[in-house]
């Protein structure tokens, strides 16, 4: 891993080198200012997480402290976390609990489709912990949280469901015919992040491997051709340009449609340090080289994250998809 105190590759994607992270302290570095985000107080941030605890789920946005949830939760878009909120695994940039998970619950399918309507989503981001306790990986209660919300929908609408389902998926590692069984359901997103550079897979994500991820997505295309793929990578891990170019051609060869990009934020001093803030511009010109190299949507900045803006997203890739007429 790149050293804090030496220039990192990523930032020559730029013309300067961006802002290196001062972990000198032994803390998490002060972030630039591009990366402060002003806390909004909006009534909508309340009733979001009054609707939550009403049917008694979990959020990605809170037990991965993510920076965007104010704006999310204002517009009232909140990414649902299912099965638990302990992971199986220890991966070094997450703050999700790790341990032993509790059995699933038979009833959250049901309880996410009434919040999804009460929150009047119109796109629906599904995420999970890894469930590598469960023999199927947790696939088959994806499946049911899908039939659910789509069947709902119905029941409230009297009509074709309007709501649209993104999925962001383990990786399903020695779970034979899992992601069949996600994609049966049909769901109108495949997600499956990378996270991170293969070279930086042992000390970041140290329960995956980068080519069975890459195989996942490609897999995903294959058993759908027309579902919209989906992945992203974090920035400021260590990672070198040259790197990242190569992950971005990897997803190509895989046929992924839409890539993310955001900055990797340290949640606690127990996770992996941020190495290099990478900074807004250079953001910019990796979405132009990636758009490129020929996916049909990228987003890119600092400040984004896989479920960030997802609605607003989807209709952009559905129209990239028209114009191209792919």
């Amino acid at each position: 891993m790149t050293s804090p105190t030496q220039p990192h590759g990523l930032g020559a994607i730029s013309t300067n080198q961006g802002t290196r992270a001062d972990t000198s302290s032994g803390g998490r570095p002060k972030h630039p200012k591009w990366l402060r985000v002003k806390l909004i107080n909006n009534p909508k941030i309340h009733s979001t997480r009054a609707i939550m605890r009403e049917h008694g789920l979990n959020t990605v946005c809170e037990e991965a402290a993510c920076p965007n949830l104010s704006n999310c939760w204002s517009q009232r878009h909140a990414t649902f976390l299912i099965m638990g909120d302990i992971c199986t695994r220890a991966c070094a940039f997450c703050n999700i609990d790790t341990g032993r998970p509790r059995a699933l619950d038979p009833e959250e399918p049901e309880r996410v489709a009434r919040a999804v309507i009460k929150l009047g989503l119109r796109h629906v981001v599904i995420t999970s912990v890894d469930r590598d306790d469960l023999g199927d990986g947790g696939a088959r209660h994806f499946a049911r949280v899908i039939e659910a919300i789509r069947k709902q929908a119905l029941t409230t609408d009297s009509e074709e469901s309007v709501t649209t389902i993104e999925v962001l998926t383990p990786d399903f590692r020695h779970k034979e015919s899992a992601l069949e069984t996600v994609l049966l359901e049909k769901p109108d997103v495949f997600n499956h992040n990378l996270e991170t550079v293969p070279s930086l897979y042992p000390a970041i994500r140290p329960g995956a491997r980068y080519f069975h991820s890459l195989r996942l997505l490609q897999r995903a295309k294959e058993i759908d051709p027309g579902i919209f793929t989906k992945s992203g990578l974090m920035l400021g891990l260590g990672e070198t340009r040259n790197e990242v170019l190569q992950v971005m051609d990897d997803l190509i060869s895989a046929n992924v449609d839409f890539l993310t990009l955001g900055q990797y934020l340290q949640p606690t001093n127990k996770h992996a340090k941020v190495r290099h803030f990478v900074p807004p511009e250079s953001f910019d010109r990796l979405r132009q080289v990636a758009l490129a190299k020929g996916f049909l949507h990228v987003a890119s900045s600092p400040l984004t994250r896989s479920s960030y803006h997802a609605d607003e997203e989807f209709m952009k890739l559905q129209a990239a998809r028209h114009g191209l007429g792919r």
